[in-house]
C-alpha cells in the first residue's frame, strides 16, 4: 500500500537568528555556531560503540552552556567533549550526516561526509535510499524516506509545503514496514551576510627603505555565511590610497590572506623624500570569492613610514663666533645643524662634543631638547689677560648609529671662535685672608698689618685705594694709599667680637677704572693674651645648717677671662680684715678650688665672707670678693629655712658713722695746716653675726693717719 506524506515548513527549527538582515555574531569578533561546518570521515570498517570519529568546533560565544546536539543518524551523538561517536556498533551509515547544535545563543548546522563506504546491493527500499543501516533495539523496522533540501530565508505565507513523499509500506520480502520515519531536511545557505572587519581602522608601520614585498600588516574580515560555500569565501582589495603619490600603488594586498605588503622599490620608500610619512588605504573585503555579485565590507588601514638613521647631521655653518665678558659664565652661542631624519627619534636627535681646543675644560656643550641645537657654555670664568681668543672644534653625531652605507662627513664638524671681552676687574687681595698675630692691649696707633691688593687688568695702568669695610669693634684704621693697618682702639682678646682668639675685619680696595671696580680682602688677627683680667670666685652664695656637725661650708673655685699662664693656679685666702681667722678657715683643694670651713657654729643669719683671690700672671692680679654664707635652720625633712635670716647692716652703719664723727672731732684739735688725714674705705659694710664683731674684721675699714708737726 502506498501512502503520501506532506511535510510542512512550520515544523522546521530556524537555523540562525537574524538581526538587521545578518546573522547574530555574539560578542565582537565571534560568530555563534559551528566554527567549521563541513567535516569528512573515511570509512575503514564498522564503527565501534564509543569510538570518536571526529571533534566538532562549536562556539555559541557565551561559554557553550546548555548546548544540545542532534545527529541526523540517531546511531551517533555528540558527547560533552564535542566528539562525534557511535552510541552502538554501526555496520553502515549514510554518506551524509547532519549535526544540529542548539543553545540559548546559537542555532546552527554542520555536515559530515562519510567516504569509502562499501557498495551495497539495492535489495530493499533502505538500500535504494542510501540508508541501508540496521536500526537495532526496535521490534519493528522503520519507514525510511529520502532527505529533502530547502533554501534559507523562505518567504511567507506559512506553513508551506516543501515536499511530498510516496513509498511502499512493504519491503522486498513482502513484510509490512511500520513505525516512525527519519526525515533529513537540509537547509541551503544563502549569501545574506556581508563581510565584517573586526575594527573599522587598523594601523601599521614599515621602516623606510624596506625591500619590496615587506609585510606591513594583515587585514581580516569575518562572514557569517557557510564557510564551505563561496558565500563566505572572501577576497581583499585596496580601492583607495591617500595620498596617491609618488605612485598610486605603493602597497598591495594578498587577495585571500589579507596581507598588506610594500609594492615599490626601497629607494622610493624614502621617508625624507615622500610627501608624507603617513598613508591611508581603504580596504574592501568581498565574499562570493570576489565575484561581482558578492557582498562587501570596508575598513581603513593607516600606514606610517618609520625613520632609520640614513642621514648624518650637518652643521649649518663651518664657523661660529661667540663673544663673552671675562669672568662670566653661561651659554655663549647656539650651534645649529640640519638632519633630514626624524628629530623625535634617535636617528634625528643630535649629540655634541668638544674634540679639541679646551685643555682646561672651561667649556661644555649640551643639546637643546626643544630645537636640537648645541648650546655652548662657559663653565669656568675666562681671563682676557691670559687668553683673549679660544678656538674650539665641535663634532655632532646622532643617538642612533648610522646605517652601514652612511658615514659622518666634514660637515659634521665645525669651528667655534670664542672672543673674550676685557672688562674692568676689581683689585685682588693676596693673601686672602691675611693672618697676623698681635698682643692685646698694644698702644693706640700700633702697626698691625700691611694690605696687598693688585689689579688684574695688567694691560691698563690703574691706582688702588683702601678703606675699612667691616670692623665690628672699631679697633682698626687703614692708610688709603699704602694699605697699612694700625690700631685706633685697644685690642681686647676677651671682647665678644673675638672668637677663638681671632678678630676678623674686612677691607675694600677700589681702582680708578671706568667703571670703578672693587675687591675685598679679609684680615684675621690672632690676639695673644695679656694678664688684664682679675680672677673671681664662684659660687657667690653658700648655705650651711645652724646646728651642723660638719663645719665644711662650701668649695669655691676661681675663674679668669685670661688664658694660662695668666689664670690658674689660683690662690684663694681670707680677706685681710683682722679677726676673720677666728671664725673662718680657707683650705686649698687643688690649683683652682679651695674649701671654706667654719671654726665654730654661727647663729641663723646671712654673712658676707671677704675673700682674696690671686691669679698666676706676671705680674699677678688679685681681686677682693665676697661669698654670701647663709646659716639656716635645717629641718628633719632636709628642707632649709633661710627666709628669716636677718642682716645687721643698719646697726653697723650707725656704728661706723659714730666712729667717723669722733675721728673728725679729734682732727679739729690740731692747728697745723700741714696735718693731713688719709682715710680710705676699701670695702662696703658687711653683714655681721653679732654687733660686737670687730668693725675692721667685718667691714674691711682701714684708717691711716700721717701727722706732720709744724
Amino acid at each position: 500500500m502506498d501512502i503520501g506524506v506532506r511535510i510542512l515548513l512550520a515544523f522546521l527549527v530556524p537555523q540562525v537568528a537574524h538581526v538587521g538582515g545578518q546573522e547574530d555574531g555574539g560578542h565582537e569578533g565571534c560568530v555563534p555556531g559551528f566554527q567549521v561546518k563541513h567535516y569528512q570521515v573515511v570509512y575503514s570498517g564498522p564503527f565501534q560503540k564509543g569510538q570518536a570519529l571526529l571533534q566538532v568546533e562549536f562556539d555559541d560565544c557565551a561559554g557553550n552552556e546548555d548546548v544540545k546536539f542532534e545527529v541526523s543518524d540517531p546511531s551517533f551523538h555528540v558527547d560533552g567533549d564535542l566528539n562525534l561517536a557511535p552510541q552502538r556498533d554501526v555496520q553502515y551509515t549514510s554518506p551524509v550526516m547532519f549535526i544540529h547544535g542548539l543553545s540559548a545563543h546559537a542555532d546552527d548546522m554542520a555536515q559530515v561526509e562519510v567516504s569509502g563506504l562499501p557498495i551495497q546491493s539495492p535489495h530493499n527500499l533502505r538500500d535504494i535510499l542510501g540508508l541501508g543501516q540496521t536500526l537495532p533495539y526496535r521490534s519493528k523496522r522503520s519507514l525510511l524516506v529520502p532527505p529533502m533540501i530547502i533554501t534559507e530565508n523562505q518567504r511567507a505565507p506559512f506553513p508551506r509545503i516543501i515536499g511530498k513523499l510516496e513509498v511502499s509500506t512493504t519491503d522486498i520480502a513482502g513484510n509490512v514496514v511500520e513505525g516512525p520515519a527519519q526525515l533529513v531536511i537540509t537547509v541551503i545557505d544563502q549569501n545574506d551576510n556581508r563581510p565584517i572587519f573586526k575594527e573599522t581602522r587598523y594601523t601599521g608601520e614599515v621602516l623606510e627603505g624596506s625591500p619590496t614585498g615587506t609585510t606591513v600588516m594583515t587585514m581580516m574580515a569575518f562572514d557569517a555565511d557557510d564557510p564551505a560555500t563561496d558565500n563566505a569565501a572572501l577576497r581583499y582589495n585596496i580601492v583607495r590610497q591617500s595620498p596617491n603619490n609618488p605612485v598610486l600603488n605603493m602597497f598591495s594586498i594578498d587577495a585571500e590572506r589579507g596581507d598588506i605588503v610594500t609594492a615599490i622599490p626601497p629607494a622610493l620608500l624614502d621617508r625624507e623624500t615622500l610627501p608624507t610619512t603617513t598613508y591611508e588605504l581603504e580596504i574592501v573585503a568581498k565574499d562570493m570569492a570576489g565575484s561581482e555579485v558578492g557582498l562587501t565590507g570596508t575598513a581603513t588601514a593607516t600606514i606610517t613610514i618609520t625613520d632609520k638613521n640614513d642621514h648624518a647631521p650637518e652643521f649649518t655653518h663651518p664657523l661660529f663666533e661667540a663673544y663673552v665678558n671675562e669672568g662670566s659664565t653661561g651659554v655663549v652661542v647656539n650651534l645649529t645643524v640640519d638632519d633630514r631624519d626624524d628629530p623625535d627619534t634617535g636617528a634625528g636627535r643630535a649629540i655634541y662634543s668638544i674634540i679639541d681646543g679646551d685643555p682646561t675644560q672651561s667649556f661644555e656643550i649640551q643639546t637643546n631638547p626643544d630645537n636640537n641645537e648645541g648650546m655652548l657654555s662657559v663653565v669656568k670664568p675666562l681671563d682676557y689677560e691670559a687668553m683673549s681668543l679660544h678656538t674650539l672644534f665641535i663634532k655632532v653625531e646622532n643617538e642612533d648609529p648610522l646605517v652601514p652605507d652612511v658615514g659622518y662627513g666634514p660637515s659634521s664638524t665645525a669651528t667655534v671662535h670664542v672672543k673674550i671681552l676685557d672688562i674692568n676687574e676689581g683689585p685682588v687681595f693676596f693673601p686672602d685672608p691675611l693672618k697676623v698675630t698681635r698682643m692685646e692691649n698694644i698702644p693706640l696707633g700700633s702697626f698691625v698689618a700691611s694690605l696687598n691688593a693688585t689689579d688684574p687688568d695688567i694691560k691698563q695702568t690703574q691706582s688702588i685705594r683702601y678703606a675699612v669695610l667691616q670692623d665690628p669693634a672699631g679697633w682698626l684704621s687703614v692708610n688709603p694709599v699704602r694699605g697699612t693697618v694700625n690700631t685706633s682702639a685697644s685690642l681686647d682678646r676677651e671682647s665678644p667680637y673675638v672668637h677663638d682668639n681671632k678678630y676678623t675685619a674686612v677691607f675694600i680696595a677700589t681702582d680708578n677704572g671706568n667703571p670703578l671696580a672693587t675687591g675685598t680682602g679679609t684680615l684675621v688677627i690672632y690676639l695673644e693674651d695679656y694678664n688684664d683680667n682679675a680672677p673671681y670666685v664662684v659660687p657667690s652664695v653658700a648655705q650651711v645648717c645652724e646646728d651642723a656637725h660638719d663645719m665644711n661650708v662650701a668649695i669655691v673655685g676661681g675663674r679668669d677671662k685670661d688664658l694660662p699662664p695668666n689664670s690658674a693656679p689660683f690662690k684663694i685666702e681670707l680677706g685681710k680684715q683682722p679677726g676673720l681667722d677666728k671664725t673662718w678657715q680657707v683650705t686649698r683643694v687643688n690649683s683652682t678650688h679651695s674649701q671654706i670651713m667654719l671654726l665654730h657654729s654661727l647663729k641663723k643669719a646671712n654673712y658676707q665672707l671677704p675673700l682674696l683671690i690671686t691669679d698666676s700672671g706676671v705680674p699677678p692680679l688679685s681681686n677682693s670678693t665676697e661669698v654670701k654664707v647663709q646659716v639656716c635652720i635645717c629641718k628633719k625633712n632636709k628642707k632649709m629655712d633661710c627666709s628669716s635670716a636677718h642682716s645687721h647692716r643698719a646697726s653697723l652703719l650707725v656704728l661706723l658713722a659714730t666712729l667717723l664723727l669722733a675721728l673728725l672731732f679729734r682732727l679739729q684739735s690740731h692747728h697745723s695746716v700741714d696735718n693731713a688725714v688719709n682715710l680710705s674705705l676699701d670695702r662696703t659694710v658687711s653683714h655681721l653675726d653679732t654687733p660686737s664683731m670687730y668693725v675692721r674684721a667685718v667691714c674691711g675699714l682701714q684708717l691711716s693717719f700721717s701727722y706732720h708737726p709744724p
